[in-house]
């Protein structure tokens, strides 16, 4: 007997967001940016999915839309089996709890002001989850030691530690109010490539400790392809392939993400050396093209 597909903890469907950039004499747009044009994924429990794609692709907006940062144009972004599209945000308060967010970087999302000990223990006690001073600070301690950090260092301020260690503050605020979803935007980007590999690995660590799912906004394709289960790869505003890592990385389909992958270097002289960048010339999909699957669970925009 077939096992019955978890259902999703995310379910993003026909997601869109469009700004007007320009405007006439009487107030109506006369140029508009499709930011994100119609996209729809799952995310499972448990389940790590990549967005990739080049900059100003849609990524980090479908990231503030799926946490409800941004208001869609058009579309619908189901959380936990709740619709959350159209929700208050006074109503979105308990929602916060189970949907957290990394930022790309450490240091502007911290208040300079705050000792780091405060800003990780802010979320517990806003959503009432201590009771005191002494029990917020165990508490904090606690999502310290689980990232790495002495919590002899909960006193100090954001200036005081390096990148890395910001980046697991960061990550243990998220994690403080134990979420089901967290969305890592480029969550390594500002670090030095010595110490992304360890944030990912906490990334593993802390999943497969807590059982949380990660939407997870990134460029570089190796990282998406050593931490993410399926991975969606975005151009102009639309998912135009999406698919298990391991398929989609084996057989790419659409142009773009053969170009893509194509542009990756590899991490050896020899095959960097004899490595062939495939061009490809970005234009927008034609509106009429779908999304079709054309291998199991791998789907290509044709």
């Amino acid at each position: 007997m077939n096992a019955i597909a978890p259902k999703p903890i995310l379910a993003v469907e026909g997601l869109t967001r469009h700004f007007d950039t320009a405007h006439n004499l009487w107030g109506r747009s006369t140029h508009t940016v499709k930011a994100v044009d119609g996209i729809s994924f799952t995310v499972a429990p448990g389940e790590t999915l990549g967005l990739v794609g080049e900059s100003g692709s849609g990524k980090s907006t479908t990231g503030r839309l799926v946490l409800r940062l941004e208001k869609p144009t058009a579309g619908r972004i189901v959380f936990e089996g709740e619709d959350i599209t159209g929700l208050k945000t006074h109503q979105l308060i308990k929602v916060r709890k189970k949907l957290q967010v990394v930022f790309q970087d450490p240091y502007s999302s911290l208040n300079p002001r705050m000792r780091v000990g405060e800003s990780v223990g802010e979320p517990l006690r806003v959503h009432g989850v201590v009771r005191g001073g002494a029990e917020q600070r165990d508490r904090v301690a606690e999502l310290f030691r689980r990232v790495g950090l002495d919590p002899r260092f909960m006193d100090r301020f954001p200036h005081q530690f390096s990148g890395g260690q910001r980046q697991r503050i960061g990550i243990a605020r998220a994690i403080a109010l134990g979420p089901k979803l967290i969305v890592a935007d480029e969550p390594i980007t500002a670090l030095d490539v010595s110490i992304q590999a360890q944030i990912i690995n906490l990334f593993l660590d802390l999943q497969e400790e807590m059982g949380m799912a990660y939407l997870f906004i990134a460029h570089d394709l190796g990282m998406v392809r050593y931490l993410c289960h399926r991975v969606a790869v975005m151009l102009r505003g639309r998912i135009v392939e999406m698919g298990p890592t391991a398929e989609v990385f084996a057989n790419p389909t659409h142009p773009y993400t053969r170009a893509l992958i194509s542009a990756a270097p590899i991490p050896d002289p020899d095959r960097e050396a004899a490595r062939r960048r495939l061009p490809y010339e970005p234009s927008p999909p034609p509106p009429e093209a779908e999304l079709r699957e054309v291998s199991a669970g791998h789907f290509a925009l044709v």
